[in-house]
């Protein structure tokens, strides 16, 4: 009873920070939900638990916007390669030992944080998106697959392909909804997801949520900056643990 309970308390916990996150900077709710779920589950069971609220968040995201056709007919390639390479890696993360597919985790962490504390910004022409979406969409659904983190390299190719505001948030909302559905599939044909984590994520559903609202609440008392940075300190210290454990062990 203890160990379940503490489960639950853990569910909302995570999915609420997560949301707060996501509600601060648009972004970040699977990629926290999976960082701190990693550390006391397996990456696989982490991923099966972000289906529901994910895929609730991001589609509302998708349509908050004027541009859903525009960034469809833009950014169908990479999705393309998303969905593919997503569903082929996704063999990576149920088939890898927990310890290391949780390094796995804790590296994508840290290449992500220290990535944005240092990457200057940069644009790409419009000419090479032709193959360089697929490719890149390619790239992130191995990641994806193997770690079950969504932003790399997807996030830094979306921020540099000129969008205005609303039309990046929209692409990252496509991104992200694309790939939580290839993962659970790919998670799914291998005999990985089933209906009790379907349950369980639905539970995360509000909690989520609830963290969405506090965080748009806090997006206009503090700096973004100053959140951004405490947001990706906070991704460092959480990959740099998840690294660490299997090689103390």
């Amino acid at each position: 009873m203890n160990e379940s309970l503490y489960f639950y308390f853990l569910l909302v916990a995570v999915f609420m920070l997560a949301g707060v996150v996501k509600g601060v900077t648009g972004m970040g709710l699977p990629t926290v939900a999976m960082g701190l779920l990693g550390s006391a589950l397996s990456p696989v069971a982490a991923a099966s638990m972000l289906f529901v609220p994910t895929l609730v968040t991001n589609v509302w995201q998708i349509f908050a916007g004027p541009s859903v056709g525009r960034i469809i007919r833009r950014l169908w390639p990479m999705m393309l390669g998303v969905v593919v390479a997503t569903m082929a890696g996704a063999a990576l993360l149920v088939r890898a030992d927990a310890r290391w597919s949780g390094l796995a985790l804790g590296m994508a962490l840290i290449v992500y944080a220290v990535y944005s504390f240092v990457a200057p910004a940069f644009r790409v022409p419009v000419d090479k998106e032709r193959w360089l979406s697929p490719l890149v969409g390619a790239i992130s659904g191995v990641v994806t697959g193997a770690t079950g983190v969504f932003v790399m390299p997807a996030v830094p190719y979306l921020q540099s392909l000129g969008l205005d505001r609303d039309e990046l948030v929209q692409a990252l909302g496509l991104s992200f909804t694309v790939s939580t559905i290839s993962l659970t599939t790919g998670l799914l044909l291998h005999g990985a997801f089933g209906v009790q984590q379907l349950g369980l994520s639905a539970l995360a559903i509000v909690p989520a949520l609830a963290g969405m609202w506090l965080g748009q609440k806090i997006r206009g008392r503090i700096s973004a900056r100053t959140f951004r940075l405490c947001f990706l300190g906070f991704l460092l210290l959480l990959g740099i643990e998840l690294v660490v454990r299997p090689l103390a062990a």
